[in-house]
């Protein structure tokens, strides 16, 4: 989608690199996009991934939006997988096949200015912080269900990190003891139990047994084709098997969200990711339910979960404004 203007100044680029499409977003110095361009994260056409992947996409963005790389002024790239956030390297990232992958430095020789890489998920909850559904909050929280749990953190205007590593694993704390196993190897994480797609692989089960029969006409039990936008139309038109499924997930999301209030104190928790966009009503009403039933009462009040504002832009604008708050004042 593109958005061309034809105004001078600086320009800052943000990338989203998680899931299966990749988004380059081409902003002003507001963060309002100028270009956006959206790519599957793998081609089928030539094969192609990689960093190269991710620079043709920035190439063809600024093209499109009429805009020279010497008007940019940083790149911002939200990324999945394990960080090395100093070096600016993603050490692992299974779903793209990188290992120890220089995008840091890869970015900046190509396009001559300074980059910066970041967490996905850390990208988006600080594109609501700054842009979104949590602007001006001091503790902002953010879980982002979708093929996993994502979560972020931002305390005063600091994406909450480690020494070296992104946080905020929540798709990794033990939902059930003894659950399903995770894809991390290990037994009954959120994620295994609250992601899209063990909602996907729980519907298409209801599907083979007879029991969601209007999923079953709009996507039988193939789990490829029951994506988010699918299970909200299947809700809406009377699947209460599946609604119910949906809730349960959201359940385990919102009694987890109910221990990180007690140990982080936020006063806006964001949800985010395809499946609260398709359904926000329906998730953040049953999230804020379970979360309820968790928090100490004295907790109650003080925070409020909402859904995202800014929605699939979250993480690439978001990725945009970390590279201005990074690079602005150097």
């Amino acid at each position: 989608m593109s958005e061309t203007s034809t105004a001078t100044g600086r320009c800052w680029v943000g990338f989203d690199l998680g899931g299966t499409k990749m988004l380059a977003a081409i902003t002003d110095e507001k963060f309002h996009p100028i270009v956006r361009k959206r790519r599957k994260t793998h081609s089928e056409e030539d094969n192609s991934t990689g960093m190269g992947r991710v620079i043709s996409t920035i190439e063809k963005a600024l093209e499109e939006g009429g805009i020279s790389k010497d008007r940019l002024a940083g790149i911002g790239i939200g990324c999945p997988g394990m960080l090395d956030l100093d070096k600016g390297i993603v050490v692992e990232a299974a779903n793209l096949g990188w290992e120890n992958e220089p995008v840091q430095d890869k970015l900046e020789k190509a396009f001559g200015c300074p980059a910066v890489i970041l967490n996905d998920v850390d990208a988006g909850v600080y594109g609501e912080y700054r842009l979104g559904a949590a602007k001006g909050a001091r503790t902002v929280l953010g879980v982002f269900p979708g093929t996993g749990v994502g979560g972020g953190l931002v305390y005063e205007g600091t994406i909450f990190r480690g020494k070296n590593f992104s946080c905020l694993e929540v798709g990794h704390m033990q939902a059930i003891p003894d659950g399903p196993r995770c894809a991390c190897g290990r037994l009954g994480c959120l994620e295994a139990v609250s992601s899209r797609l063990a909602i996907a692989a729980a519907s298409a089960q209801a599907v083979f047994r007879g029991h969601a029969p209007i999923l079953a006409q709009l996507a039988g039990s193939d789990l490829a084709n029951i994506r988010s936008g699918v299970l909200a139309e299947a809700v809406k038109k009377g699947d209460k098997v599946i609604e119910q499924i949906i809730r349960d997930a959201a359940n385990h999301i919102g009694t987890a969200i109910g221990g990180l209030v007690h140990l982080l104190a936020p006063d806006v928790v964001v949800l985010g990711g395809g499946l609260v966009e398709a359904m926000p009503e329906l998730y953040v009403e049953q999230v804020s339910i379970a979360a309820k039933k968790w928090v100490r009462p004295t907790y109650a009040k003080t925070y409020e979960i909402v859904a995202t504002k800014l929605g699939d832009d979250a993480s690439a604008l978001g990725a945009a404004a970390w590279a201005e708050a990074t690079f602005a004042n150097k």
